[in-house]
């Protein structure tokens, strides 16, 4: 396999640049990571309608990563069962070293070709669930090793990695390629590669949501109410779509429901 991730920036005596051609440079490698995103919809959509597919029928999605894209795609999911009201443990996260210690930034666990698969079977994990394998290398020996796991024990896995024909990729029934070409700094992975995994973290967590019906119109209707803020933005959501003038009646009927979505529903029985 050709490791791009890993070749020299394009880029030379960076420490001799003043701020602004650093900014703007970084600027227009970021520019690039878009274009290399939609090369691979195709891969990428194929990925989301196994997800939502799994999902449906009562299945779990596991991400399963190392290193900077392991500890994006936590983010990801700990925002879903506020934002869309979905019970915790339909997306979870396994990384390297265990999301409570995500700060810590335990590197060397990215090594350990056991721990992986191990997690998997610790959430009792079965061909319902589908695994989607997190590495900017491809060749992670962590995330690599489960992948191999899963294929034998029959459980759909894809994957998300930047660079071409990567052991990782032959390994999942679902690879997606995404090739973003070398960082600004020689193997910074946690740059265009972040970005990359970032970027497609929010359309698969995004998409699916949708594709349940966690969303109607453009609306977070299953937003949980757990401050403020939320609550303001689900009453306006809630006045817009019941036709309600008065802010006190709607936050009133919203408060007593619990989201949008049940208010609505009730509202639409009378």
């Amino acid at each position: 396999m050709t490791r791009i991730t890993e070749q020299p920036s394009l880029y030379r005596h960076l420490e001799k640049m003043p701020v602004e051609e650093l900014t703007a440079n970084i600027n227009n490698e970021d520019k690039k990571v878009a274009l290399a995103i939609e090369k691979v919809l195709p891969q990428l959509n194929a990925l989301i309608k196994a997800i939502v597919e799994k999902l449906r029928n009562g299945g779990r999605m596991f991400y399963l990563g190392a290193g900077s894209g392991g500890r994006l795609s936590v983010l990801d999911a700990i925002e879903l069962p506020t934002t869309y009201g979905i019970e915790k443990g339909i997306v979870n996260v396994i990384l390297a070293g265990g999301v409570e210690h995500l700060i810590e930034a335990p590197e060397e666990k990215e090594d350990d070709t056991e721990a992986g698969w191990n997690a998997l079977l610790e959430y009792n994990i079965s061909p319902k669930d589908i695994v989607v394998g997190i590495s900017a290398s491809g060749t992670t020996p962590f995330v690599l090793e489960a992948l191999k796991k899963c294929k034998a024990h029959h459980i759909t896995a894809g994957c998300i990695v930047s660079n071409p024909g990567s052991p990782i990729a032959a390994a999942a029934a679902i690879p997606v390629e995404v090739i973003t070409g070398p960082e600004f700094v020689t193997g910074s992975t946690r740059m265009k590669c972040g970005t990359a995994q970032k970027m497609i973290f929010d359309m698969i967590s995004t998409t699916t949501m949708i594709q349940l019906g966690r969303v109607e119109d453009n609306s977070m209707v299953n937003v949980l109410l757990i401050n403020d803020k939320i609550t303001d933005r689900a009453v306006k959501i809630l006045m817009d779509k019941a036709g309600i003038a008065d802010y006190e009646e709607a936050r009133s009927i919203l408060l007593s429901h619990g989201s949008v979505k049940k208010a609505m529903d009730a509202l639409q029985r009378k």
